[in-house]
């Protein structure tokens, strides 16, 4: 059973881990978008971790409601909302319970990633973080290994793709060829997931 301490490892994790990958992840937004997702994701995550730290919710979905929160209040552009609203979808779909089962992540993390797709209006194939988050999803009820496996192709089989939301999509044709800044950053997000689980 994963308990408030995993949640709260998970998203300390994720925070080391953008900060790490902060400049590719802005060096893969510069051609497609506006250059700056490295660096809002990891001022969000940043603070997400601080947070926690002061705060320390003691169940696995208010860990993740508090995390949305402060992405939502913390990040410009469009990731703040993004992942604010996964991360707090999540937590609302944990309601309570002090611990939660792998079954019960997959579901609720499925039903963080369908308001996502409500929010941004994409689709598997747009070239969005839907195409690392989607199949992650699918993966996780076989384990946190294979649902990091899973995004981790999700987000390269962004490049041939034409974008059809966001930014990158005003580029048009120009945006196929280039991998989703979006779609990396969840798969760092899965990663995570992982690493905190110890696959």
């Amino acid at each position: 059973m994963l308990d408030a301490d995993f949640f709260r490892r998970w998203m300390t994790v994720t925070a080391a881990s953008v900060e790490r990958e902060a400049e590719r992840l802005t060096a893969l937004d510069s051609p497609i978008g506006d250059a700056d997702h490295g660096s809002n994701l990891q001022r969000g995550f940043t603070a997400v971790a601080a947070t926690l730290e002061k705060e320390a919710p003691d169940t696995p979905g208010a860990v993740l409601t508090l995390a949305g929160r402060q992405l939502i209040s913390t990040v410009g552009g469009a990731s703040g909302p993004l992942y604010g609203t996964l991360l707090r979808r999540t937590g609302k779909a944990l309601g309570d319970a002090g611990e939660v089962s792998e079954e019960q992540l997959a579901e609720a993390l499925r039903a963080g990633v369908e308001a996502v797709m409500t929010l941004g209006g994409a689709a598997p194939g747009d070239k969005t973080m839907i195409d690392t988050l989607v199949p992650a999803v699918d993966a996780l009820g076989t384990g946190f290994a294979a649902a990091r496996t899973a995004a981790e192709q999700g987000a390269l089989a962004t490049t041939p793709l034409q974008a059809r939301k966001g930014r990158a999509s005003y580029l048009g044709e120009r945006s196929i060829g280039h991998q989703d800044p979006g779609a990396t950053s969840a798969a760092l997000l899965i990663a995570a997931l992982a690493e905190a689980a110890g696959e």
